[in-house]
């Protein structure tokens, strides 16, 4: 019978590279930078590693496909690479196998690397696995700003919130995560924005407005995983060890049938529930010590709130303009900044959120630090509302 990862699995080092307009470096450059940090963070050697897993969702875009890419950039000693892309949650994915790996005991010491340079498609938004300046209009049913519009719109329509009030909802989670980001010197945004700078901004598609939106950036991500003995033996102290990781995807029934109301992220639920379960977390609002969430749309991180039990159902509007997920919070979220600030480079974003809730626990962010954190929860959403696959991870400190 399944007894999960809880407790399994150590993280053994991670690096990040800065994210932003990165017309300077190439996706090998971007991979090496995150790379390297890692290698060093871990404090071992290239010969060390077992088994790779490469997360990058534009194929032609530098990168390539498989696995080569990573291993010819890297130089990585001819051991496994194996490329992963699940829409937007291709970083989590990256990350699930490289920690089933060491739990299973097929390798001793796993890395999971995510890239993206989106910067180089020439597209102004979340891009298809297309080249160039011109993409359709719609995919599948419409851009990306119009599928989570439409969230909000649901959201609003059956919690009956005044419009007024959900604007100034969602511009609060600009605000504060803008406000974290100025902390951050890898943030592609590194500026704080006023409430009325965001709700006069022009809208993109009602009601989300251009500070609502994630941008467009280039960047790395990476993370070296092993077993707590090894780490020990290694001279690690203050282990971060994975309680759960759960991949929910959607199977078609939110578009065919009248049960799903369009409100909230269906998979997102399931994936909060098992991992959970998985973690033995019975009360998230007291067990859990910050959040990365996909905030793709600032509507998202609202609704996000929700579906993993943080707020009460209807609540995330009251809860957010309370300051529940600021800085100083009840369970403060995207400290770091978030898609928001960061961007969103497609097959990094998973691991760049597991990067901060790392440095976090070990008491090593800087300006950004939390007092005495120990649990963190990474949520990364791939596809739309609709359609999607949902990643939920938690990890924290050893024992805890």
């Amino acid at each position: 019978m399944a007894q999960g990862i809880k407790d399994k699995v150590a993280i053994l080092g991670m690096g990040c590279s800065k994210f932003g307009e990165r017309w300077d470096a190439s996706p090998e450059d971007l991979m090496l930078e995150a790379y390297n940090e890692a290698m060093a963070d871990a404090g071992i050697t290239p010969d060390q590693l077992g088994a790779s897993w490469f997360s990058t969702h534009m194929d032609d875009v530098g990168t390539g496909r498989g696995g080569t890419p990573m291993s010819i950039a890297l130089r990585l000693p001819n051991i496994g690479v194996t490329r992963v892309e699940n829409f937007c949650a291709g970083g989590s994915e990256a990350i699930r196998a490289a920690v089933y790996a060491v739990a299973a005991g097929a390798c001793d010491i796993a890395l999971a690397l995510g890239v993206e340079k989106l910067k180089d498609t020439g597209y102004g938004g979340l891009p298809m696995a297309t080249v160039g300046t011109y993409i359709p209009q719609w995919y599948p049913n419409a851009v990306a700003p119009a599928n989570f519009a439409q969230l909000a719109a649901a959201y609003q329509a059956k919690h009956r919130v005044d419009p007024a009030l959900l604007k100034r909802a969602i511009a609060h989670v600009s605000v504060k995560s803008h406000a974290n980001g100025a902390k951050n010197p890898k943030a592609h945004f590194q500026k704080a924005v006023s409430e009325e700078t965001v709700i006069k901004a022009p809208i993109i598609a009602e009601p989300l407005g251009l500070f609502d939106c994630a941008g467009v950036s280039d960047g790395a991500a990476a993370v070296i995983v092993t077993t707590p003995e090894i780490a020990r033996s290694l001279g690690k102290k203050d282990l971060v060890t994975f309680k759960a990781l759960q991949v929910a995807v959607s199977n078609g029934w939110e578009l065919q049938g009248s049960e799903w109301d369009g409100s909230y992220v269906h998979t997102t639920r399931i994936a909060a529930r098992r991992a959970y379960e998985e973690a033995g977390i019975a009360d998230p609002r007291e067990q859990i010590s910050m959040t990365e969430v996909h905030d793709c749309f600032s509507i998202t991180e609202l609704i996000t709130m929700e579906d993993l039990g943080l707020s009460d159902e209807g609540a995330g509007v009251r809860d957010v303009l309370d300051g529940h997920f600021d800085a100083d919070g009840r369970v403060p979220c995207q400290i770091d900044g978030g898609l928001k600030c960061f961007g969103h480079p497609v097959g990094a974003s998973g691991i760049r959120m597991l990067y901060e809730i790392y440095l976090q626990l070990q008491g090593r962010a800087g300006p950004r630090q939390l007092a005495n954190p120990k649990t963190g929860l990474i949520h990364n959403l791939g596809g739309q509302p609709s359609q999607n696959a949902c990643s939920v991870s938690i990890v924290g400190l050893e024992g805890v």
